[in-house]
């Protein structure tokens, strides 16, 4: 066995036995890609698999970090782990996340039981980081029990969780304009459950009758019925609820192939994506770099050569 192979399998050995530290250096090299990042992948990827994977989603104000910390409360009360990951802004100074959400969830600081991340989204689209389904495998092959991950707050766009997560939590909160009509035409449709935060305020029942209605106009392909449920996150009203919520989605995955089926389907997308990523990698490090693309740019901005000539050009090289 190579120096590195045993440098890998001694990082693994060290997050599969619970190694904070470990665990944290571990989504750090994910997080920044570095040289060790693909190997530590590849190894941690046998053991995952078995977390489930909980997305929360919906627009800023909604009180998705308050949300997220309570919700982790009640897993911790049935001594199941968590591992969080919360997508922060970007700092415009340092590209980190703005650490936000962290801020919110003190009150597991001190709990070994769960791991909070915050992860900035470094100019993706979606209201996920690029590297975010490579943490949440961290955090699987970890052990956690249960991964759950809080999106950037980006309004209709905020799609992209659905094809990560096992279960999509859609978040809403009364007042905040025209409630569901606002954000109806992104994230509305990929809602497994739906929940009201902040229920105490006027208009809860009025946000629950939109999505009652709107669920009365069209069926899901799969025959489920999104669960509505009332929360009041700050003080841990209906999170119970909300728990059971999802253990009823679970078990209705569980016992069809709609679970397997959405596994395959998500592996699909992220297979897509990691082959994107890695072709645009070999294209940055080869004929790409930054000197390149400043005489690229010159040469097409003084009309010297054309944009689609070049990039066929580059790819064909690279696909050879």
């Amino acid at each position: 066995m190579t120096t590195a192979n045993s440098y890998i399998s001694t990082w693994v050995e060290e997050i599969r036995s619970g190694n904070l530290r470990a665990l944290s250096r571990a989504i750090t090299a994910v997080e920044n890609r570095t040289s060790d990042s693909h190997a530590l992948l590849k190894a941690l990827f046998e053991h995952s698999g078995h977390a489930r994977v909980v997305g929360l989603t919906g627009a800023p104000g909604a009180g998705k970090s308050t949300l997220v910390d309570a919700l982790a409360t009640q897993y911790r009360k049935r001594d199941q782990t968590v591992g969080i990951i919360a997508i922060d802004p970007t700092s415009p100074f340092t590209g980190g996340a703005i650490l936000g959400d962290r801020i919110r969830m003190q009150s597991h600081s001190g709990d070994s039981g769960t791991f909070i991340r915050s992860m900035a989204t470094r100019g993706s689209l979606g209201g996920l980081s690029s590297t975010t389904a490579d943490v949440a495998t961290v955090f699987d092959a970890a052990g956690r029990d249960l991964v759950i991950i809080e999106t950037v707050g980006v309004g209709q766009d905020e799609v992209d969780i659905v094809r990560l997560a096992d279960v999509t939590v859609v978040v809403l909160v009364p007042g905040m304009g025209d409630d569901v009509q606002s954000i109806k035409a992104g994230i509305m449709e990929i809602a497994d459950i739906f929940v009201i935060n902040k229920a105490d305020r006027d208009g809860a029942e009025r946000v629950e009758r939109e999505i009652l209605a709107m669920q009365s106009l069209s069926m899901r392909s799969d025959a489920w019925v999104p669960k509505v449920v009332k929360t009041i996150a700050s003080t841990g009203a209906g999170l119970p609820e909300l728990a059971s919520a999802i253990d009823e989605y679970e078990h209705f995955l569980a016992t069809s192939e709609l679970g397997r089926q959405r596994r395959i389907e998500n592996w699909r997308n992220r297979l897509r994506e990691m082959l994107r990523d890695e072709v645009l990698r070999r294209i940055v490090n080869g004929a790409f770099t930054d000197e390149a693309v400043a005489q690229y740019a010159t040469e097409i901005a003084g009309n010297e050569r054309d944009p689609y000539s070049l990039i066929s050009e580059i790819v064909g090289k690279l696909i050879r």
